[in-house]
């Protein structure tokens, strides 16, 4: 298949005074430090487990670790800004301390989490809301000079699942992006990724849907990443569970990596690794 070159996205991220490449397609690890995830709530209760997990992601060959501390699956619980940064800043630390080259990402909406975050080493802002839930987590991106994936939702975690509408999904989600875009730009924030947000105010036929259309995002020429990992339209599908996913969530990563992502958000780094060694061998980008 020929690659296309009529929308060429942003290649490379500045972070830590390196060059992150997406020549290649890379890794983001999830570590959930959250009781109530869907997969891996609460697996990580000690520095020690939480280590030893970082180790494996990274000898796995995770490009970057996402840590975060709010759950956000369809009607998690709210938990107060202060209880978040609890869960958070003590493993980011550690993490720093033990693996100071590793490149940290925090999963959060809230301008506060993130701003203490990068204090104490992170250098990436996933925000599941886009800015829509607390704006002021654009101006830290804005403010710190940090890269920023823009994800795609309605709602929040407790509510989005009632926003699961659309007169045209696809028209719609590219629509938000180029606005959202255009004005992180005008804040002079560069370095973005965009993230369709599977299962985020979305269905199971919705999101089979924006996967099937997932190469048309290429228009946004930035980094695409996509979040299915063990995610419900895989388990409900199959009629099994997050934790029987694995197959399922690894032939989905094949069709996002054919259809143009950069980065894959994982909890099985190791296998999301396998994807991409082997889509790397064909002459599709």
């Amino acid at each position: 298949m020929a690659k296309d070159t009529i929308f060429q996205s942003k290649k490379t991220w500045h972070l830590k005074g390196k060059i992150l490449s997406f020549e290649t397609p890379v890794v983001m690890g999830i570590l959930n430090h959250t009781p109530d995830s869907f997969f891996d709530g609460n697996a990580y209760t000690t520095e020690l487990a939480l280590l030893r997990k970082v180790e494996q992601l990274l000898h796995e060959g995770a490009a970057m670790l996402d840590v975060g501390g709010y759950s956000s699956r369809p009607g998690a619980m709210h938990i107060t800004e202060e209880e978040e940064l609890g869960r958070v800043i003590k493993p980011i630390q550690d993490i720093i301390k033990r693996f100071p080259e590793a490149i940290l990402s925090i999963d959060t909406f809230r301008g506060n989490v993130a701003a203490a975050a990068i204090n104490e080493g992170v250098c990436i802002i996933n925000d599941i809301s886009g800015g829509g839930i607390d704006h002021s987590i654009i101006d830290m991106a804005a403010r710190y000079h940090v890269p920023y994936i823009l994800t795609h939702m309605k709602g929040t975690p407790q509510t989005m699942s009632q926003h699961a509408s659309y007169t045209n999904l696809i028209v719609e989600v590219i629509d938000y992006f180029q606005k959202k875009v255009h004005d992180l730009q005008g804040k002079g924030i560069y370095d973005i990724a965009v993230d369709p947000g599977f299962g985020f105010a979305k269905n199971k036929t919705q999101n089979f849907e924006l996967l099937h259309h997932l190469d048309l995002f290429k228009i946004m020429e930035q980094p695409l990443m996509v979040g299915l990992s063990r995610k419900s339209l895989i388990y409900k599908t199959l009629q099994s569970t997050p934790q029987e996913a694995l197959n399922g969530t690894t032939v989905l990563h094949t069709i996002a990596l054919i259809k143009g992502a950069s980065i894959l958000r994982a909890h099985d780094v190791k296998e999301a690794m396998e994807v991409i060694k082997l889509i790397g061998q064909l002459s599709i980008k």
